[in-house]
């Protein structure tokens, strides 16, 4: 796609932690930031942003076949239900999806995180094979997928090809359901070379492990060693559930993360997901090491996970980032909201997040600043947000949605996330070209209908009448 050099011109701006009056902004040729400068005035040739303009979010967890299971799961039929539950019936789902069904349901839901504030998403990818287990023709065909997806999109992927060779911590084989998922550290690292091998300018990779649950040590250190000198990320699931806490106790005598900090050093490219059920001595461990935790608040709660110790992490000088994982919420703004409200019920406080001594009394800000700095982390960016050098993302606000109407445009992002039903995005951009204006993609029709065929095949309407309502 081509990219025109461009000027823009925003009333208000977040730059370097902080709302900034009179911001101009020039993309490049190369789709990155040139120049952007504070308290400027506005040429008569640029083009002037109607709201409040924020850096993109990275969505730095994201199983994009799921958003074909999202609204399928909210129903108990027997005496129990909880996450194990929720995988059994995810399964069925992923044990049909073909190539094709994935790429129409990743576009639509790679859409949807674009108008949710999302510019870039971490793809944590363990769906490989055909159902039965053996490779496709181009044993890349479902990665490809989510690629051809995110570039229809028009937003940044990282994919994260993940480790998954076993059932279970004591080395039970994968089931039958279980086999789509099978790889081993060779297959992740060549997967994750091809793929950044392709030359697509918003596509990434870098590698993932499943869990501890799923690997086993000879292959986390095989893949350790393939990764060795790379600078790319290393996504883990650790410590979500607690049946998982109580099974690694069992079987190697420690907690998952302390199990994993002694499997491998933790470094920079680290980044835990989850990380619901962690202790302080755990949580000082990973922040020494520089490591990152991926909250995902919205599938948290929607599993029944936990309530992450949010000061705790903070307190340790963790990087934090949020992501999207099952798809039940799909914006940034809900994700921040149930963060930050999951611990004013837990704790019985308000604004929990903030920290006025370091000059943030507003929890949403400083959510959003720490997940904007811990996200470009866990997609692997050295540069990101609005400064120079970074890649030309951006998503306006509509000062005349419901949430920010009639209020000071400083209390935007308070109000975005906190007052209102997370749709205040207008407009947003990617590499310096528009993909969303004025609340809808571009693309979004011929998506929303390829969606649409996609799940009619994936889950066939069920019967009306008894026992429907």
């Amino acid at each position: 796609m081509s990219i025109d050099a461009t000027l823009l011109w925003a009333p208000l701006a977040w730059v370097g932690d902080a709302w900034r009056e009179r911001v101009l902004l020039r993309a490049g040729a190369d789709g990155r930031w040139a120049d952007i400068a504070v308290d400027t005035p506005a040429p008569a040739h640029a083009s002037v942003l109607a709201g409040p303009a924020l850096p993109g979010m990275v969505d730095a967890h994201s199983h994009a076949f799921q958003r074909a299971f999202a609204g399928l799961a909210e129903r108990r039929e027997g005496a129990h239900d909880d996450f194990w539950s929720w995988r059994d019936g995810m399964y069925r789902v992923a044990s049909r999806i073909t190539p094709a069904q994935l790429q129409a349901v990743a576009a639509q839901l790679y859409a949807e995180l674009l108008q949710g504030g999302y510019t870039q998403v971490c793809e944590f990818h363990y769906l490989q094979h055909q159902p039965d287990g053996s490779p496709y023709g181009d044993p890349l065909a479902l990665g490809l997928a989510l690629a051809d997806a995110a570039e229809h999109a028009g937003i940044g992927l990282t994919v994260l090809p993940a480790l998954y060779e076993r059932a279970g911590f004591d080395g039970t084989p994968l089931s039958e359901r279980q086999q789509r998922f099978r790889a081993d550290a060779d297959f992740v690292w060549t997967s994750a070379r091809r793929l950044r091998s392709l030359g697509r300018p918003l596509l990434g990779a870098g590698v993932a492990i499943h869990s501890l649950r799923a690997a086993g040590e000879a292959q986390i250190r095989r893949l350790q060693q393939l990764a060795e000198g790379d600078g790319g990320p290393i996504h883990i699931h650790v410590a979500e559930q607690m049946r998982e806490v109580d099974d690694c106790l069992a079987t190697t005598g420690a907690r998952p993360i302390e199990r994993l900090a002694q499997l491998v050093a933790l470094d920079a490219r680290w980044q835990l997901v989850h990380a619901t059920h962690a202790q302080p001595l755990e949580m000082q461990a990973v922040a020494r090491a520089g490591a990152g935790v991926v909250l995902c608040p919205g599938t948290e709660a929607n599993l029944g996970d936990g309530i992450v110790d949010l000061p705790g992490w903070t307190s340790a000088g963790a990087a934090l980032s949020i992501g999207s994982d099952s798809q039940v919420s799909r914006g940034v703004a809900q994700e921040l909201q149930l963060l930050e409200y999951s611990q004013r019920l837990s704790l019985r406080r308000r604004n929990v997040a903030a920290e006025p001594r370091a000059g943030m009394a507003s929890s949403a800000e400083r959510l959003y600043s720490q997940c904007l700095q811990g996200g470009a982390r866990a997609a692997g960016f050295e540069a990101w947000g609005l400064v120079g050098g970074a890649r030309a993302d951006l998503v306006v606000l509509d000062p005349a949605d419901s949430a920010l109407l009639g209020l000071p445009a400083v209390r935007a992002l308070d109000a975005w996330v906190f007052s209102g039903a997370g749709t205040a995005v207008r407009d947003v951009m990617v590499n310096a070209r528009w993909v969303v204006r004025e609340g809808a993609h571009v693309q979004a029709q011929a998506t929303r209908c390829a969606f649409v065929a996609a799940m009619q095949e994936l889950t066939p309407s069920p019967a009306c009448g008894r026992g429907q309502g």
